[in-house]
């Protein structure tokens, strides 16, 4: 018989100084994205589920918490994304002609976790730009990962650059099943070449050719002068290369300090990107902090299939890689009846101190807070003193 107090597996408790850090968090990256000018949306946690998984494919799919709504009897699912969302705010409730940027952060939920320290509940901060088809919008929301991670701290940045149109042309006409194809776009990413030659025996000799070369593509700047001559010479593969080092261009210029890295063959989130994609890594962390990129036709199932590019993450990870705050000053206080001493405390706060109360009995506890000054009864009158 299992305990009351257990959680599901990779569902955990969020206690007190890590809530705290996790809530500041949440506030400078919404805060930064609105000095970007990005407004804030707040999309429901659970929708219908043909609704939710639309234009997403079958990864997304399987992530889905799914149950029967009780009132219309129709399949709902809790989301494991909030893009998808987005997408329907912007292309059916708001119908804006022209750019629009929206935010969001809020919790999401996955079947099965992601990794094996992942929590299946993330707390998801996630920008979209819709409305603006060049590298402008992609580049925008690239530098709002890597200065909202430099805010917070995060050290030693990497950003992994890629394009979805280069796998995509590469494999283009191949003779295999959608399964088979989700299968071995999953193996480039992981750089599993056995699989990739088994999946793409029936190939083409360009297309394995391609790909043995994709597994090979990742590093430095050289990537894309070797995907040049390497990769089969097909307009869309050239587009991307040169997007690509445009995009490398600018964030070298805006942000010197991140190393630019290039991999080709990285296709996590296969079925959403349309163009550049990207991953950034920071010390500290094997997981990339911020994953994002190009997905124009998310919003065709909505009925506006308009250019869109955006990021994702989840705070709660970053709390591993950012430094961890001291407590928080505050002022003690006895508690008590006087007049004079409540007036103080509540002054105290509308001043924006916190001041915790010691209620009676309670005098040897302690708490998160450092408490570094005591409210105090002087000459009559109550104030303020250091411990």
């Amino acid at each position: 018989m299992s305990s009351a107090w257990l959680l599901p597996e990779h569902i955990a408790d969020v206690l007190p100084a890590e809530a705290r850090r996790i809530e500041e968090l949440r506030r400078q990256w919404l805060d930064r994205a609105r000095g970007y000018g990005f407004e804030l949306v707040m999309p429901p946690l659970l929708e219908y589920l043909d609704s939710l998984l639309s234009g997403t494919g079958r990864e997304l799919d399987l992530k889905t918490f799914k149950l029967v709504d009780q009132l219309s009897g129709r399949t709902l699912g809790l989301r494991a994304d909030t893009t998808p969302q987005v997408a329907r705010v912007d292309a059916h409730l708001l119908n804006r002609e022209g750019v629009t940027r929206l935010c969001y952060c809020g919790p999401v939920l996955h079947t099965k976790p992601s990794g094996l320290h992942m929590t299946r509940e993330p707390l998801q901060f996630g920008a979209e730009i819709f409305g603006h088809a060049g590298l402008e919008a992609d580049l925008e929301v690239q530098e709002l990962a890597l200065d909202g991670l430099a805010a917070i701290g995060a050290r030693e940045l990497t950003i992994d650059l890629g394009d979805a149109r280069v796998v995509r042309s590469v494999l283009a006409g191949v003779p295999l099943d959608a399964a088979a194809l989700t299968e071995l776009v999953a193996a480039l990413t992981a750089k599993d070449g056995s699989t990739v030659n088994a999946l793409a025996r029936q190939c083409p000799a360009e297309t394995r050719a391609g790909l043995a070369t994709l597994l090979e593509l990742y590093g430095g700047d050289e990537v894309l002068d070797q995907a040049r001559h390497r990769l089969p010479a097909r307009a869309p593969i050239a587009a991307a290369l040169d997007d690509l080092a445009w995009l490398a261009r600018h964030l070298r210029q805006s942000n010197p300090e991140v190393r630019i890295g290039f991999d080709l063959s990285d296709m996590s989130g296969y079925a959403y990107y349309s163009g550049v994609r990207f991953a950034v890594y920071g010390a500290g962390s094997t997981n990339a902090l911020v994953r994002g990129g190009r997905y124009d036709e998310v919003g065709a199932v909505f009925g506006r299939n308009r250019p869109a590019v955006g990021c994702s993450l989840d705070l709660k990870g970053l709390t591993a890689v950012t430094p961890i705050a001291p407590p928080r000053a505050a002022v003690r206080a006895p508690w008590g009846e006087d007049a004079g001493l409540r007036a103080a405390v509540r002054q105290l706060r509308a001043q924006g101190e916190t001041v915790v109360c010691i209620l009676p009995g309670h005098e040897h506890e302690t708490q998160e807070f450092d408490c570094d000054r005591e409210l105090a009864a002087v000459d009559g009158q109550w104030v303020v003193r250091a411990l």
